[in-house]
């Protein structure tokens, strides 16, 4: 089992490296204002055989699909692959499908408590618009700026703590829907 280390590489002068982690295709678009890459995953770990070539990974990004219950058990199992360091403030959530309404409560829940419990960000994406997707990249983009240290100031542990899924008190009481 090989862990994914937040700091196993030096960085990239203005550079930002993204590795995004989803079980279904999502149109993400990274216009990188800055040097850098996106790397996609479907799941955790990554191959041996390029690990030399890799460059550093500021910011993982796991996209749940709230309709697919095999995209939240690939994030969740991926999670072991990761070194402690990621989850402050190189880890976040984004979900898609939270508006539909065929998806049960239950699988919201789940994602907010996951979130919680690491002390990461949540997002929230619609993908099925342009608008929608390119409101995702730019929240997106922001994080891997900060993520990634070319925000002067501002830290990753700084933004997790003002970002970070919180839940409320009533979270494990039945919806009376």
């Amino acid at each position: 089992m090989s862990l994914l280390k937040p700091f196993s590489k030096l960085p990239g002068l203005n550079s930002a490296n993204i590795l995004v982690s989803l079980f279904r295709s999502f149109n993400l678009q990274l216009r990188v204002d800055v040097a850098g890459s996106r790397r996609l995953a479907k799941s955790l770990p990554l191959p041996m055989e390029n690990d030399e070539s890799r460059p550093r990974i500021d910011l993982v990004v796991f996209i749940i699909n709230l309709t697919s219950e095999l995209s939240f058990q690939s994030a969740e199992t991926s999670l072991k692959y990761l070194d402690p360091g990621y989850f402050l403030g190189k880890v976040c959530f984004m979900v898609t499908n939270a508006r539909n309404a065929s998806v049960p409560t239950e699988h919201l829940d789940a994602v907010r408590k996951l979130a919680a419990s690491l002390h990461c960000p949540l997002l929230f994406a619609e993908d099925q618009t342009p608008d929608g997707v390119t409101s995702a990249t730019e929240r997106l983009l922001t994080v891997l700026k900060v993520a990634a240290s070319l925000v002067p100031t501002t830290t990753a542990l700084y933004l997790s703590n003002l970002t970070r899924c919180t839940l409320p008190p009533d979270i494990d009481q039945p919806s009376f829907d």
